[in-house]
């Protein structure tokens, strides 16, 4: 049976916003939280306020860098639905 995944946007109280895939959302935010991931370290906490549909790796690679080269535009916000 093949991996499924997600992609997931993070967002910490002061708006920074972190784009990442996982197959275990719940338990990478805890990483992400406890500064295991060197950029989200220097911003704690985060908290998940989007996630896709699960997805093969390679779906879910594309989706990922589409949003992070999307972030702050018009199809970040069409994809996710996130207010600006």
């Amino acid at each position: 049976m093949q991996t499924e995944y997600k992609v997931y946007v993070l967002e910490n109280k002061t708006g920074k916003r972190y784009i990442g895939l996982s197959e275990n959302v719940d338990a990478r935010l805890i990483q992400h939280n406890n500064g295991e991931s060197k950029w989200t370290a220097k911003y704690p906490p985060w908290s998940v306020v989007w996630t896709s549909e699960t997805m093969s790796l390679s779906e879910a690679r594309k989706l990922e860098n589409r949003l992070k080269r999307a972030k702050g535009g018009n199809s970040f916000y069409e994809i996710t639905c996130l207010p600006r």
